[in-house]
């Protein structure tokens, strides 16, 4: 795994929404979702406004990796569970980003359905 640069950063984290394709069970990229993303210092996370039964959530269990495209910015990543700690600032990312937003969309991200598919993504190495 490597890091992200702070141009990748911050093209991502300016960018309002964010496509994600997991790999699947036969290493195939699934179809893309448009979803949400905020930083939090030097890392970038993502939730499921639907819980850990969304389509596209359990798709990331499968291998926990994927492909991102934000800002200008196609990046292979992998899939971390974020550790709980980081909730309450993840939650607060979401709402200073996304206050333009009535409060009918942005309240389910702080929901404990979403806070329970909260995922760190992080850049994966490319292959050798």
């Amino acid at each position: 795994m490597t890091t992200w640069t702070n141009d990748e950063l911050d093209r991502i984290a300016a960018a309002d929404e964010l496509e994600l394709s997991s790999v699947g069970q036969h290493g195939s990229l699934r179809m893309p979702v448009t979803i949400w993303v905020v930083r939090h210092g030097d890392d970038l996370f993502v939730r499921s406004v639907r819980g850990r039964t969304s389509s596209w959530f359990r798709g990331t269990q499968d291998r926990h990796e994927g492909h991102i495209r934000a800002g200008g910015i196609d990046k292979n990543v992998v899939f971390v569970e974020a550790d709980e700690d980081v909730n309450d600032e993840i939650d607060a990312a979401y709402l200073a980003k996304y206050d333009r937003y009535p409060d009918r969309y942005v309240t389910p991200m702080t929901r404990p359905e979403a806070r329970a598919t909260t995922l760190k993504l992080v850049p994966r190495a490319p292959s050798s």
